[in-house]
């Protein structure tokens, strides 16, 4: 390879940032978009390809912390913005971005790295495994109604203006952090991010709008959504899309789901995004007129497999002994003893025979608790050693809740 990595300067943003966009389909992004994520660039963990004064390739990281099962916050490296350009391919661009970027990861202490992928199939052979889902569904409002648990009536709504409410909204988001696996704690500007809403690509819909659940004076939850208004021969038939809803219990989150549900001219809901196991899917009288999908969304991997797996708690007790493959990571590689439970972990280096053989792609995956070592196993990528390790394994590493990842990076 003759291009040069190098980290990215300031000076060398927009040239950058191009690369970036034509690898994506060449539409410009709205200039508050652009703003937004050239604010958010950590230049020191952000790098260009250069063949001469072209770039050709790019990449960062965000510095996140991960709340991960027992509901630790875990330093992690946040990669994004990942390309290569059409005219640079199979040169080896990416393999070295990726090298250079898990040995930054790894000097600067992040045990973990995660990751959105455009292209999911690219980076299992990077170590990333695919650790968390997230739901969508379009709800039939003309069809469906909701049961709502006892105490709904007591919250009042109140509709707000984005920017205006994008304080107490952020702490609504603030305190559910720790409870849910895959959630990433905000940083300074991250606050934007729910708020961008360029005309350009609301396809007909409303600017997005906010409506407020309050109990006894206190924001007990919030909604972003918007209105798509249409008609056809036999009246109304506009939709809402529900981009992002949060409550604090039950009965906050009932309360919003009842109102968008109720939304005058609409005769469906249509969800981005929301864990898998929300309780909405609870709430409605027939779950087969939602349409409810599944779709990839956060993309793991062990950087420091002792590290990542002492940072977490386990459901069960467990004692297990993991042969770990990592030819990308080499310092992964060999038996790891891992002893757990609901109080906290070790992991450490051992000589024991091997109970569960597996990559570090598979560990990845589990990590979270969404996805069972039963399942990575059933598929050939989990081999037992010792019987009755994988069910162990497999039970402790599971999540009470599943996780979810609530926004893209």
């Amino acid at each position: 390879m003759t291009t040069e990595l190098r980290v990215l300067d300031p000076t060398e943003w927009d040239r950058w940032y191009e690369v970036l966009e034509l690898a994506f389909g060449g539409v410009a992004e709205a200039p508050e978009e652009r703003a937004l994520w050239r604010d958010l660039t950590e230049f020191d963990r952000f790098m260009g390809a250069w063949d001469g004064d072209l770039c050709v390739g790019t990449a960062g990281a965000f510095s996140f912390r991960l709340t991960v099962p027992g509901g630790a916050s875990v330093p992690a490296g946040g990669v994004t913005m990942v390309s290569v350009a059409g005219t640079h391919r199979r040169r080896g661009i990416l393999t070295s971005m990726m090298r250079r970027q898990l040995d930054d990861l790894r000097a600067a202490g992040e045990s973990l790295a995660v990751l959105t992928a455009s292209e999911p199939e690219i980076y299992g052979r990077f170590g990333y495994g695919l650790a968390s889902f997230a739901a969508r569904a379009t709800i039939d409002t003309t069809r469906v109604s909701l049961s709502v648990p006892e105490g709904t009536d007591e919250v009042s709504l109140r509709l707000a203006g984005l920017e205006e409410s994008s304080p107490v909204c952020e702490e609504v988001y603030a305190k559910l952090v720790p409870s849910r696996p895959g959630m990433i704690a905000r940083l300074p500007h991250w606050e934007r991010e729910p708020l961008l809403d360029p005309p350009g690509d609301r396809e007909g819909a409303s600017p997005k709008l906010c409506v407020l659940a309050e109990r006894a004076g206190e924001v007990v939850g919030f909604a972003h959504y918007a209105i798509k208004p249409k008609w056809s021969s036999a009246g109304a038939d506009g939709s809402v899309a529900v981009h992002r809803l949060m409550g604090l219990d039950a009965v906050a989150e009932a309360a919003l789901w009842r109102f968008l549900c109720s939304v005058d001219l609409t005769r469906e809901v249509r969800i981005h995004s929301c864990p898998v196991d929300d309780a909405w899917q609870h709430l409605v009288s027939d779950v087969r007129r939602c349409a409810p999908t599944l779709r990839d969304v956060l993309h793991l991997r062990l950087v420091e497999v002792g590290a990542a797996l002492e940072a977490r708690t386990y459901q069960a007790p467990l004692d297990v002994v993991f042969e770990v493959e990592d030819a990308f990571c080499p310092w992964n590689e060999g038996r790891w003893r891992l002893t757990g439970d609901a109080k906290g972990a070790t992991c450490v280096r051992t000589a024991d025979p091997a109970d569960l053989e597996l990559s570090v792609r598979e560990l990845g995956a589990a990590y979270l608790g969404g996805v069972p070592l039963m399942s990575l196993a059933a598929a050939g990528r989990v081999r037992e050693r010792r019987e009755g390790a994988l069910v162990e394994a497999s039970v402790a590493f599971g999540s009470p809740v599943a996780p979810w990842l609530p926004h893209g990076f």
